[in-house]
């Protein structure tokens, strides 16, 4: 195997994740857990029970029993009697325990994947654009799944088997220390052959889910994107490439799976030469009258061989299940432990109201006016209406410290102002609209916002005072009325009416089967895009924001389509400040400034008509001499 990379191994971190995995049992299902502990121990004694019964069955009823012509089983019944009740309750503590084990695994599994999605909702956008999709499906997937296997198996099969070892190991010391030396030399032997092969297993099983999360990622990526494949002919290319995924995931899960196929037979084999060793050791003894063997020690013992070796072979077909949960929780937590989105900001946003003398008040009812509520260090509280005035001041920003992606922009977009973003595929025009949104900060300068440093307000309340419509619109599972609803959780039917007639998507809903109860699924893929595009505009219309970002929001319409909707867009731009960024020039002409962009500087503005006759860069976009990439 071609491996030139660097193989995983299992950390020191692994018994802090493990520590960190028990800690959820515990914290939650402390008395389940003890409860299933004492339920192992009874079943764990009445497994020993069974064998040690043998030595008192064989030398205190059977062997006396022998040559007498009318034996007396009163006794022996009595003890079969309170052997099957041993038995019976060990039976009963293994079902038990088992219940108790499958009801604390999905319950710990539950708040693991409760708190991964919560810490999900926090963290910014940059984890989301570093991290596949289908990467971040494998943690609530397959790594969650290794995690149940561990809890569920794993765990109690481990307690069970050490507390069987420590019952039986001092079983066997009162059978014959002598005997017993013999077994742990045996022991010994294996646990370091155990080491060995299971440290080989281990690390390869942590590369077995690295290796799953990127077939999985790159699965989940071509899924979606399976038009692109075949319009540009390029199955022959995705499938050299997912061979080549694939291929490392069959070599990593086969080493795994070798090792962990080698160790059951090996740690067997090991036993057996202890059944072997200790059978003629045991009869050698026995026939020199050292260690006071008798034929019912000897055949307790030997049980007893079977059953201490038994548990070490159980431990170690559980350590590979163990190894690639723990690996599975360490990118589990590894993504729980991922720094949130800070926001430091402290200026809210409050519904309000004017009094008389034209001073804003805070007020709880919706009053159609908004405030920005700024507490100032010296305990007094400022009022600033809403209105929509954003401006950006010597602005540079970088996605990473080494590349700029935007150089010393100044700007205004005064409340009801629509402004214009042209240019090229990465000359920065979405990245303006991100850091409007503050999914990612500025590194040098300010954006003001209505007089405010963006960075002062909290970033929930500032997204709620925007309304954004991107180029590619994503539809949740539910219904068109619900999907509009995202927009504002508490709009009434009336206005989610009102805001799919401003975007005139009203018509095309009305002539589906259900109208606005109709089911929507798979990010809406019933209709078509344009129709999409227009729901994405109704949810932007019914939040009713000062400020709207329009981001290709017409690039999936056809022409003919778009003329209907930008009347619908006309009226729903009128009032607000407008942040559009478009490919077709057609549609911002009425803009009151249009900004070209040229990597990452602005190279010219001014209105439709004073670029025109500057006879530059956009001069040449609109009349066709210059095409945008």
């Amino acid at each position: 195997m071609n491996d030139n990379n660097k193989k995983p191994r299992v950390t020191k971190d692994t018994l802090k994740t493990a520590k960190r995995l028990l800690g959820y049992v515990m914290r939650d299902y402390k008395m389940k857990f003890i409860a299933v502990c004492c339920c192992i121990l009874m079943s764990s004694i009445a497994s020993i029970s069974v064998s040690l019964s043998l030595k008192f069955l064989l030398d205190g009823y059977i062997v006396p029993l022998i040559g007498h012509q009318n034996p007396d089983f009163t006794e022996l019944y009595g003890a079969l009697s309170v052997l099957g009740t041993i038995f019976l309750l060990g039976v009963l503590a293994t079902f038990c325990y088992t219940r108790l084990m499958v009801n604390i695994g999905q319950g710990v599994l539950k708040t693991i994947r409760d708190e991964m999605f919560e810490h999900m909702q926090t963290l910014p956008i940059r984890y989301f654009d570093q991290h596949t999709n289908g990467s971040i499906m494998s943690l609530y997937t397959n790594d969650t799944d290794t995690l149940r296997q561990m809890i569920n198996q794993s765990i109690p099969q481990v307690l069970m088997s050490g507390l069987t070892i420590i019952v039986t190991f001092i079983a066997m010391m009162v059978l014959s220390p002598l005997l017993t030396l013999l077994a742990v030399v045996m022991i010994l032997l294996m646990f370091v052959v155990t080491k060995k092969i299971g440290g080989n297993s281990g690390k390869y099983f942590v590369r077995q889910q690295m290796d799953l999360a990127n077939v999985t990622g790159f699965v989940e990526e071509h899924m979606s994107g399976q038009r692109v494949i075949k319009i540009f002919n390029h199955e022959s290319v995705a499938k050299e490439q997912f061979d080549e995924l694939n291929e490392k995931l069959f070599h990593s899960a086969a080493n795994a799976n070798t090792y962990a196929s080698i160790m059951g037979p090996v740690v067997g084999n090991i036993g057996n030469m202890l059944f072997v060793l200790t059978a003629v050791l045991g009869g050698f003894l026995s026939i020199i009258g050292v260690g006071g063997i008798t034929l019912g020690v000897m055949a307790s013992y030997l049980q007893f061989t079977k059953s201490f070796t038994q548990p070490f072979m159980q431990v170690a077909q559980q350590f590979n299940s163990i190894i690639m949960a723990l690996a599975g929780a360490e990118r589990i937590f590894g993504m729980m432990d991922e720094e949130p989105e800070v926001d430091e900001g402290y200026v809210t946003l409050v519904n309000a109201w004017k009094d008389k003398d034209g001073n804003i008040k805070e007020c709880k009812e919706r009053t159609g006016m908004w405030a920005w509520k700024h507490p100032h260090q010296d305990g007094t509280v400022t009022y600033t209406e809403l209105k929509g005035d954003v401006r950006f001041f010597d602005m540079s920003f970088g996605y990473t410290d080494e590349k700029t992606v935007l150089h010393d922009l100044t700007l205004y977009a005064k409340p009801g102002q629509k402004l214009a973003f042209v240019g090229s595929t990465g000359a920065g025009k979405t990245t303006i609209t991100n850091l409007i949104n503050r999914f990612y900060d500025v590194q040098d300068g300010k954006i003001r916002y209505d007089g405010i440093n963006i960075n002062k307000i909290k970033k929930a309340d500032l997204r709620r005072s925007l309304g954004i419509v991107l180029q590619d619109t994503h539809l949740f599972t539910g219904t068109i009325m619900e999907n509009i609803r995202y927009g504002k959780l508490d709009a009434t039917d009336e206005e989610i009416y009102a805001a799919a007639k401003l975007a005139h998507a009203d018509q095309f809903i009305r002539m589906l089967p259900n109208g606005y109860d109709t089911m929507l699924t798979g990010d809406g893929e019933e209709l078509s895009q344009g129709q999409r595009q227009l729901l994405a505009i109704a949810r932007a219309a019914v939040a009713d924001p000062p400020v709207l970002i329009l981001d290709e929001a017409t690039s999936s319409i056809d022409t003919r389509t778009e003329s209907i909707v930008q009347k619908g867009m006309d009226n729903l731009m009128k009032g607000r400040t407008v942040f559009v960024i478009a490919h077709r020039l057609s549609t911002i002409r009425n803009s009151d400034a249009i900004m070209v962009l040229d990597h990452g500087r602005i190279v010219e503005r001014g209105s439709h008509d004073e670029l025109i006759q500057q006879h530059g860069i956009y001069y040449q976009l609109y009349t066709g001499k210059l095409e945008l990439d």
